[in-house]
């Protein structure tokens, strides 16, 4: 195998005749941050399930960490973290046991030393020797995927790592997950929040009835979608007419005095736009570039709103 971290082929799977995944083809480099998005029953648990090894595809090959997902079991688990929708602890041992036991499960050297560590990094430090079952649902989500850490896999899958989370846990999660990909780590994401893919994922790929429909960076999913636009307001409603008329396709908008401008947003289109305001001597008081957002991409590809691209 290459440098790729996951490089999945023509992977298909079916319940009865629902096809759910229908041949899906993706590769992630090592190193990076992958996110997977999709409505509801789109196939993205299932895809993280046979990538993990807990569900077999009916056909195509997945590659997790150089190994076949099929023949290779033990050694893609051997380089894999893998944390759910729900925390999976256990709220009848404190933090520090929850870790520890994870640490002799994986025979790691040293545990107690890495066991406080993950405490510290997480916040969790001041609530390590309390029972799980008191934590709350932020803290409960850091202690699963500092559970996840132990043994420093290669390559951490996290399926819908924030959901239910308040603003600062989630933004305390991203910088975790930022910080493993500065050590290196392949993060696999799937999320219902589009904002999370945007700041987060090196690539996307939006998944609809078990196929996907648009791979690429945030940024070049954004410029498959028509709507990027300049927006120009004036002070005077004389100007305003002016500009209407002497630019192609704008549309207007009385109260704010403003025009609303298709563009691909390029400095040479831009550029074009200024010259042409200045040869009938206009002076827009305001200037700004607008592209679609990936709330406008998961519409335009899908259908349907971002609300609906819940976990499975």
């Amino acid at each position: 195998m290459n440098s790729s971290a996951i490089a999945v082929s023509g992977l298909r799977k079916a319940y009865g005749d629902k096809a759910v995944l229908d041949g899906i083809d993706f590769d992630v480099p090592a190193g990076t941050v992958f996110s997977l998005l999709g409505p509801n029953g789109a196939g993205k648990t299932t895809t993280v399930n046979i990538l993990t090894t807990l569900l077999r595809a009916d056909a195509g090959t997945a590659h997790v960490a150089g190994h076949d997902v099929v023949t290779q079991t033990r050694q893609v688990r051997a380089a894999i973290g893998v944390t759910g929708q729900f925390a999976a602890v256990d709220d009848l041992l404190t933090g520090r046991e929850n870790l520890r036991m994870m640490a002799d499960l994986k025979r790691v050297p040293s545990g107690d030393k890495l066991v406080s560590g993950l405490l510290e990094r997480f916040e969790l430090a001041d609530s390590a020797d309390k029972m799980a079952a008191t934590y709350s649902g932020g803290m409960r989500r850091k202690l699963d995927l500092a559970m996840t850490l132990v043994g420093a896999p290669s390559i951490i899958f996290l399926d819908e790592p924030t959901t239910g989370l308040d603003p600062r846990s989630r933004r305390t999660m991203w910088g975790i997950v930022r910080e493993l990909l500065a050590e290196g780590t392949t993060i696999f994401l799937t999320t219902q929040y589009l904002d999370e893919a945007d700041q987060l994922a090196d690539r996307i790929a939006v998944l609809d009835q078990g196929r996907l429909v648009a791979q690429g960076t945030a940024e070049e999913l954004k410029r498959q979608v028509p709507g990027t636009h300049v927006r120009l307001r004036f002070a005077e409603p004389a100007h305003l007419d002016l500009a209407a008329r002497v630019l192609d396709g704008a549309t207007r908008d009385e109260q704010d005095l403003t025009l609303r401008v298709p563009s691909d947003g390029e400095s040479r289109s831009l550029r074009a736009l200024l010259d042409r305001l200045d040869e009938h001597q206009l002076n827009a008081q305001e200037f700004s570039v607008h592209t679609p957002d990936l709330d406008d991409v998961f519409l335009a590809l899908t259908g349907r709103p971002s609300t609906e691209a819940v976990a499975e």
